[in-house]
């Protein structure tokens, strides 16, 4: 099965048009990259995201969506053991 170009440059386009979670603001998103940042760039243990809910004020729930808004955009890859870094900003 050959994959067509158009195929292809349509799922680059959809990465490129995610939408951030609902209720969630810009300003959460930034305090979100600063705070993951702040704990070496990943997400993948209890130690992990207790640090960026305390940092931030987001619910697990939120911190759990703007991780899954951020691999959808591209801005973060997933890792092995189940969790994600990020790649953008101080991460990069």
């Amino acid at each position: 099965m050959t994959r067509h170009p158009i195929v292809l440059a349509s799922l680059g386009l959809l990465a490129a048009c995610a939408v951030p979670p609902q209720g969630v603001s810009t300003q959460n998103i930034a305090e979100f990259d600063a705070a993951v940042a702040s704990i070496g760039c990943r997400l993948v243990t209890e130690a992990d995201y207790l640090p960026v809910e305390l940092q931030t004020g987001l619910s697990r729930q939120q911190v759990l969506d703007i991780a899954k808004y951020k691999l959808a955009a591209d801005q973060a890859e997933s890792l092995e053991s189940g969790g994600i870094v990020l790649t953008t900003g101080a991460c990069a």
